[in-house]
């Protein structure tokens, strides 16, 4: 029985993962433990999860790297917590060396990036950029700076995988939207919503008025919770076939971006500011963050008027179907809304 080890359980990307995975058809086949903070929601999930499935829930943290490597000696591993935490990656990587050392067989990291911060830059919602990354441009991929946030651990991971002892998959999803359904949700053990469009909400709600960074001129990708989730149950499910596609790469090539479609921030802090104007809160057009206002809501900085744009090729040429577009991220900002709101 092929033994999972999956971190971020709880979270927004994660547990929606961990959701599809215990509704997958082949789940009885394999044996998952996921890695919870809090003791009193580990129990909840083994007597939610454990009789049902092949199931263990343990009590810890990215701060545990003893522990951390011990559990990621594992078959296949989804690390979906925190894509900053260096030490953390090194520990995992540790473990499925180990995996590695005793069956002679390389284990494989899914591994994600919160967001593609590692694509941003600097341009303060002030001009847009021309330059959009493609997951099959490796070459493109490999200009960018060591010094470009979540890159140092993507580069340890692309180091590991040349080494030969485990197989890489990074997966980058862009802005991510939507509420998260299924049975971590249903259980009330996940956190169901997404951070750049609340935080925006939240902060528009703040100040009585939509905002943006800048002239909100930035260009971001957009993906579905449940489009993400599914890019990972695409790859989980290719490790298995016999004549994956050719652009199924690991290592190296191994990134995989999540998006379907772009927007300017301005494009999200208009749709905010619209539903806020019709409950009498300020005008139908966002305002620009004043430098008091950064300084108070961003104290270490905001990629909130960045460029990071990307095209999913390698995705789509894996079979990774996702259905929901910009339209559809632009018209859940009113459920986003009214979910500040009544809270």
């Amino acid at each position: 029985m092929p033994q999972i080890f999956l971190t971020g359980a709880t979270g927004y990307i994660g547990g929606a993962v961990l959701g599809l995975l215990l509704e997958h058809p082949l789940e009885h086949t394999f044996d998952i433990t996921v890695l919870v903070r809090n003791s009193e929601k580990a129990s909840l999930f083994n007597r939610t999860f454990g009789q049902k499935h092949n199931f263990t829930a343990v009590v810890g943290s990215y701060s545990d790297l003893k522990l951390l490597r011990k559990l990621s000696d594992a078959d296949i591993v989804f690390a979906c917590a925190d894509s900053d935490d260096l030490p953390a990656a090194k520990a995992i990587l540790s473990g499925m060396r180990d995996r590695h050392s005793n069956t002679g067989v390389a284990p494989v990291l899914i591994h994600t990036v919160s967001y593609p911060g590692v694509l941003s830059d600097n341009e303060n919602g002030m001009h847009s950029s021309p330059t959009i990354y493609s997951d099959l441009n490796i070459r493109q991929l490999e200009t960018l700076s060591p010094e470009q946030p979540h890159r140092n651990v993507d580069l340890a991971l692309v180091e590991a995988d040349s080494q030969g002892y485990v197989k890489t998959y990074i997966v980058l999803p862009s802005t991510i939207y939507g509420f998260a359904s299924g049975p971590i949700v249903e259980a009330g053990l996940q956190n169901y919503r997404s951070q750049q469009i609340p935080t925006l909400v939240d902060l528009s709600l703040r100040r009585g008025q939509g905002g943006m960074v800048g002239k909100g001129k930035n260009w971001w990708g957009n993906v579905h919770i449940d489009d993400v989730a599914d890019l990972y149950i695409q790859i989980f499910d290719l490790l298995t076939e016999n004549h994956p596609p050719p652009d199924f790469a690991h290592g190296r090539a191994g990134f995989y971006f999540a998006e379907n479609g772009e927007h300017t921030l301005f494009q999200v802090g208009e749709a905010i500011a619209k539903v806020l104007s019709s409950v009498g809160k300020g005008t139908p057009s966002p305002t620009t963050f004043t430098e008091k206002e950064l300084r108070l809501y961003f104290p270490n900085g905001t990629s909130l008027g960045t460029n990071s744009r990307c095209r999913a090729e390698r995705g789509h040429k894996i079979g990774w179907r996702p259905t929901m577009k910009t339209q559809d991220m632009l018209h859940s900002i009113k459920a986003e809304v009214e979910a500040s709101l009544s809270r």
